[in-house]
């Protein structure tokens, strides 16, 4: 399991362990996993690009073994349920030397998972999983599943290195944040839908509920700081509710 921190490029890394790999020989059938469309999309038009025509995006509707290089959805490799038809399954459980699970700690983490399913079947193949966040809970452990760390390097040790910026939090609350919002009665919502009768809380905004005034203070809030420390073009990661 391979845990990278968000923004630090987790999918170009495993581009790079995957290319050396195949080109020398040593993986030549590989499998990309993901569990949405954008993840495949964004990696088969970017950072998998050089893979060219030996790359495929893995679906029923174009199923063929001639390809080195799968991109693959769980929901299209496994279908709505349980099923010998299975997409996974036109596939012999040897056929991949190499697969790489992408957020691995959202639904194939589960042990009940149909999505591990998909992992258990191709149990030949060398498993890589890609995270920002394992988990480890009672029903949810990337350790069970890929076995402790066999190497860690710190956020620490990659800020004294120099790979790594060192970084100041900083908190903003807003009135809503604070206090919450609840509707008044029969209000409704951009869609002519009436808004639930309850208060809403950090927990909830750009959830369950979208403020406009206060998305555009967001912005502007985060817009003048980076014009106070002259840094408007330079990378910004942003951790929204984190309360």
């Amino acid at each position: 399991m391979l845990v990278m921190a968000t923004g630090t490029g987790k999918t170009y890394t495993a581009f790079q362990i995957i290319w050396r790999l195949w080109k020398a020989g040593i993986k030549k059938r590989i499998l990309f996993l993901a569990d949405r469309t954008a993840l495949i999309s964004q990696t088969f038009t970017n950072d998998f690009v050089p893979f060219k025509d030996k790359m495929t995006w893995a679906t029923k509707q174009n199923f063929d073994t001639a390809y080195e290089i799968y991109l693959g959805l769980y929901q299209g490799l496994t279908g709505e349920d349980k099923d010998a038809n299975s997409l996974f399954k036109q596939f012999s459980p040897n056929f991949f030397d190499l697969i790489v699970v992408d957020e691995c700690h959202r639904g194939s983490a589960k042990a009940d998972s149909q999505w591990r399913e998909v992992l258990e079947y191709f149990t030949s193949a060398t498993q890589i999983g890609l995270t920002a966040t394992p988990k480890e809970t009672k029903e949810v452990s990337n350790i069970d599943y890929f076995g402790d760390p066999v190497y860690t390097y710190t956020l620490k040790q990659g800020i004294n290195d120099g790979y790594l910026a060192p970084y100041r939090v900083i908190r903003v609350f807003f009135d809503k944040d604070v206090e919450g919002f609840v509707p008044y009665t029969g209000q409704t919502d951009d869609n002519g839908e009436v808004i639930d009768d309850r208060i809403y809380n950090a927990l909830d905004f750009d959830r369950n509920i979208v403020l406009d005034q206060r998305t555009k203070l967001v912005a502007k809030t985060v817009s003048d700081h980076l014009k106070k420390h002259n840094c408007r073009m330079d990378k910004t990661i942003f951790f929204p509710n984190c309360v």
